[in-house]
């Protein structure tokens, strides 16, 4: 006979462990920042595209390095330190980008596919809210978190087609990870959110959008509508694409074989937050409640709420 205990291990590791990996974005694929000047247009090697920043030397917009990824996660040794400044400036745009885009010959826009990323900043270099800054978008603009906007310019906000669907603080020192749900099949996106080393839960149900991807337009980075900014700097981690069901712990997406060690400074962990909690279904679609705000999505067959309060 099976036992409970059995099923609910069975039940548990499903719902964490969940989907396939269809593109990693794991960062432990390069050992320096100058591999990533490897790729070009006539030799598509690595894991990313990199076309999409300033005139001066990948190293100053990119860094790699163990004090830069989620503490959360175990799946990578190293995370991605992201800078635009005012010499960020790409194709003569007007506008401050540092940006890669996903190299593979997967394709990733088909069926129900989970976007998964984390990212943070810090008090030293952090982003201004006097300008739209627009965060790991898509060409079409379907989906995409946005900083600096209204209703309130010093929270992250999740957008579809440009209307505000939810929103929380962006404090330094917090790991915010996310999981974009997007059914390409059926025309809805969803988020999944959580902070620091806590599982995703859902925070926004699927909601009617327009998905549409050639493969290599999603933006891991960031464009800012300026171009005389001071330096800001974006702490990346947990990278990568899978097909359901959702993995909702941190950083789950395939490893590869890391390379030798390197030492550096950056982010410092942020305190871990309270774990979701089963309730009754909302009269309301949201309430602030800290760094990420209690949301309400449906799991399952029951709504969950994730309050993430977090002493400062």
């Amino acid at each position: 006979m099976i036992s409970l205990a059995f099923l609910t291990v069975c039940l548990f590791s499903r719902l964490v462990h969940g989907g396939t990996t269809i593109w990693s974005g794991n960062f432990d694929s390069y050992s320096t920042v100058a591999d990533f000047d490897n790729w070009s247009w006539s030799d598509e090697v690595g894991e990313y595209q990199w076309y999409i920043h300033g005139s001066q030397p990948t190293a100053d917009y990119l860094a790699l390095g163990p004090d830069f990824k989620n503490p959360a996660d175990t799946s990578e040794t190293q995370g991605l330190k992201l800078t635009i400044d005012s010499s960020a400036i790409w194709n003569s745009d007007g506008m401050e980008r540092t940006e890669l885009i996903p190299q593979t010959s997967q394709n990733l826009g088909t069926g129900e596919l989970f976007y998964h990323f984390s990212l943070m900043h810090e008090a030293t270099n952090p982003p201004t809210s006097s300008y739209e800054h627009q965060i790991f978008f898509f060409e079409s603009h379907f989906t995409e978190l946005k900083y600096g906007v209204s209703p309130n310019t010093s929270e992250l906000q999740w957008e579809i087609g440009g209307v505000p669907q939810w929103s929380t603080p962006f404090i330094a020192g917090t790991w915010y990870n996310f999981a974009y749900d997007i059914n390409f099949s059926g025309g809805t996106v969803a988020l999944y959110a959580s902070t620091n080393g806590d599982p995703l839960v859902q925070v926004m149900p699927a909601t009617a959008a327009s998905p549409s991807t050639n493969s290599e337009d999603w933006h891991v980075g960031v464009l800012c509508l300026s171009t005389d900014t001071a330096q800001e700097d974006y702490y990346i981690s947990g990278v990568y694409i899978e097909s359901g069901p959702i993995t909702t712990a941190i950083g789950n997406g395939s490893a590869p074989a890391p390379p030798p060690s390197s030492s550096s400074s950056g982010p410092t962990a942020a305190p871990t937050t309270s774990a979701p909690t089963s309730v009754a279904p909302p009269t309301s679609t949201s309430t602030a409640a800290g760094p990420l705000q209690t949301q309400w999505g449906q799991c399952g067959g029951a709504y969950l709420v994730h309050n993430a309060s977090i002493e400062n």
